[in-house]
């Protein structure tokens, strides 16, 4: 708890390729917020981001790391600790600087806290060490800084070209080109197939969408379960400090010949009884709020069980409706048979006629010079 956010940005966040040591390696889809963090317990700097409920940024600010401009909207640092090398894409110029100042400033800091760290375990060795013992404590500092120094061997000499914070230009790896498209299907088929698809689409990504606010909300549920159990504790101590205080305040009351200290003491704990008091409405307001919340968990796991019987549903809609589709063709097929049958059947039929109307034909012409001759 002793640990607070004192500067935030939003960049993409990339890592050295720890196999080749040369290319990056994009560790999160989108621009992500990056923060530094001051300890006070341990006195120390450090670079933490978040991708979701995976750390992908846990870095320790020391004196001998350094924060390196590769290009207008992109920087680098080696952790040593960590075994690796971070670069940060930006959106433009003046965030990049704005983290790199910070960047210096808490290096700065963290140097200074080593100093004072050192000259405390200089003052507290003890006098039978005598120059011994100082030539002990420099040699531990000189082993410190050549450890510490050694994470700059690990910064990549590539620059990444091009990289910002935009979700448009963000730098990602190369990708093979797709596979050539398979061949359409039929005019009949080809709407039904599309909005089938964009229909499953849209509520996966729902469902998607669902599935991760239900992740955090569970683990907000579970870190205030947590602390009720912690306010309940508290409440009751507070509860059992005021029916305390009350018995003492009754107790100086009926102390006859109250003298000016007795009165003070009273002022003073009806004031704390008046300050306990408001600290039990504002625990009982989180414990409401905390209610609140889990009201609204539950609401969204309704929703999440709708939507997926939903899907279920288009699904099964789907199915029928592929089995419907495919009776269409078959029933098509058999159509346009019967259709090729009934036109090779009047073509037929239509020769068959040509003959007659040329043997009647014949016939006429014959009859006629039978007239004639006669």
């Amino acid at each position: 708890m002793g640990e607070q956010p004192i500067f935030s940005t939003r960049a993409h966040v990339f890592q050295i390729d720890p196999s080749t040591k040369k290319n990056w390696v994009p560790t999160s889809k989108h621009a992500v917020t990056v923060s530094y963090f001051f300890d006070s317990t341990r006195n120390v700097y450090r670079i933490i981001s978040l991708d979701g409920s995976k750390a992908i940024i846990n870095s320790t600010i020391t004196p001998n790391m350094t924060f390196t401009k590769t290009s207008q909207k992109f920087g680098q640092w080696a952790d040593s600790r960590a075994n690796t090398v971070y670069g940060l894409g930006f959106s433009s110029e003046s965030h990049l600087v704005k983290f790199a100042d910070k960047f210096a400033e808490f290096k700065e800091a963290a140097r200074l806290a080593k100093e004072k760290s050192q000259e405390k375990m200089e003052l507290t060795s003890t006098p039978s060490q005598g120059g011994a013992g100082k030539r002990n404590v420099l040699s531990v500092n000189k082993a410190t800084k050549n450890k510490e120094s050694a994470p700059g061997d690990l910064q990549s000499p590539l620059t990444p070209e091009g990289v910002n914070g935009t979700d448009d230009e963000r730098v990602t790896p190369e990708t093979p080109q797709p596979p050539e498209a398979r061949a359409e299907p039929s005019q009949n088929a080809l709407p039904f197939s599309h909005s089938s698809s964009s229909i499953n689409k849209h509520w996966e990504a729902e469902l998607a969408a669902l599935k991760g606010n239900n992740a955090k909300l569970t683990a907000a549920l579970l870190e205030s379960t947590a602390n009720v159990k912690q306010w309940k504790q508290q409440l009751a101590a507070y509860q059992e400090e005021a029916e305390r205080l009350h018995k003492r305040v009754t107790e100086l009351e009926c102390v006859s010949g109250q003298t000016t200290v007795i009165k003070s003491q009273k002022t003073e704990l009806n004031q704390t009884i008046e300050e306990l008091e408001l600290a039990l409405r504002a625990k009982e307001e989180e414990l409401e709020r905390l209610k609140a919340e889990v009201e609204s968990a539950n609401e969204f796991r309704t929703q999440k069980d709708s939507l997926t019987q939903k899907l279920l549903d288009t699904e099964s809609r789907n199915d029928t409706l592929e089995a419907r589709l495919g009776d269409l063709e078959q029933r098509l097929e058999s159509i346009q048979l019967e259709r090729e049958t009934f036109r090779k059947s009047l073509r037929s039929l239509l020769e068959l006629l040509d003959g007659k109307i040329f043997e009647l034909t014949e016939l006429r012409d014959t009859l006629a010079k039978l007239i004639e001759g006669s």
